[in-house]
């Protein structure tokens, strides 16, 4: 598995990413335009087909990692380091977090020259920043075999969501991306490129005036996206009329897309509704939906870009098309 495979259109690549614990480093990536698959795994280490248990054991020599399959025309391998940085702590040489030890070592396993030079140019950017106040210790090296992990590994947190959501928590990774990433310098470019009720939803868990926003009353069909980060939030197809004054949906695109918060504001007790990745502020959930579901997402307009049907395959949700098959 050492070289890129080509799809008919000579558009598919591999990037392989050690981040410490590979069940946290499928989420981020995942439900992302322009990514194929996303493999659990073991890589650069001595031995051949390593089990879970040897890794663990720091026998082999390898890094837990993961191995995406991408269209870089959709995807550029550039955005992928930078989600990939947001992930990590970069400066941690004995391993990630909670988990210690060289089989959570981060690393970059390039596959092609091209790739080398723009993840050590990444790095380089990083590096001179000023985020991190030690230096990057992250390694950049040439891919070798990868080797996928046992079957119960792959997608784990869709197979046991309660247990990795309590194991990302507790691990203490989530409060350190929100430390290093969430700063005023981030905000402020989000900022200049929100407008600004879009900005103080998203950021401030403001709320819009009802019926007095873009998508309460919409009826073209297409995906509604995160306008922060893209990710695949609702589609038309699970949209309704719930008399409310906002988008309304019984259910999201996949539900380990976004995360249900207990929300204690103005004297209430909701369940307030973000993304996943770019924790944006979405809206709430309440139990007075119709049926299958009997749930009612009141979303935020300014929380959402809409995609019509026509425009997913240009804009890299061509695997969303189904959902709309008749």
């Amino acid at each position: 598995m050492n070289n890129n495979p080509q799809n008919a259109n000579g558009n598919t690549e591999l990037a392989a990413f050690a981040g410490g614990c590979f069940w946290c480093m499928v989420t981020p990536f995942e439900e992302l335009p322009g990514i194929h698959s996303i493999t659990s795994g073991y890589i650069g280490g001595h031995t051949a087909n390593p089990t879970y248990e040897q890794v663990c054991t720091e026998t082999t020599g390898h890094a837990e990692a993961v191995q995406i399959a991408f269209d870089p025309e959709l995807m550029p391998y550039e955005k992928l380091l930078d989600i990939y940085w947001r992930q990590i702590d970069p400066t941690d040489a004995g391993g990630q977090f909670h988990d210690r030890g060289s089989s959570y070592r981060t690393a970059i396993f390039y596959y092609s020259e091209q790739q080398r030079l723009q993840a050590e140019a990444s790095k380089a950017a990083l590096d001179q920043s000023g985020r991190f106040e030690k230096p990057i210790v992250t390694e950049i090296v040439p891919a070798p075999e990868f080797f996928p992990a046992e079957e119960y590994h792959q997608d784990y947190h869709k197979k046991n969501p309660f247990r990795y959501k309590m194991y990302r928590r507790g691990s203490g990774r989530p409060d350190f991306i929100k430390a290093h990433w969430n700063t005023d310098k981030d905000k402020q470019k989000l900022k200049e490129r929100l407008s600004p009720i879009q900005f103080d939803v998203t950021q401030n868990s403001a709320t819009e005036p009802p019926f007095h926003n873009e998508f309460w009353d919409h009826e073209q069909e297409g995906l509604y996206v995160d306008i922060v980060s893209g990710e695949p939030l609702f589609t038309s197809m699970d949209k309704f009329d719930s008399g409310c004054g906002w988008p309304s949906f019984t259910k999201p695109v996949n539900n380990g897309i976004i995360t249900e918060v207990e929300d204690l504001t103005y004297g209430m007790v909701r369940t307030e509704v973000r993304s996943r990745e770019a924790d944006s502020h979405l809206g709430h959930v309440f139990n007075d939906g119709p049926q299958p579901t009997g749930l009612r997402y009141c979303i935020n307009s300014a929380s959402l870009r809409f995609i019509p049907v026509e425009d997913l395959e240009q804009e890299g949700y061509g695997k969303y098309l189904p959902l709309f098959d008749k």
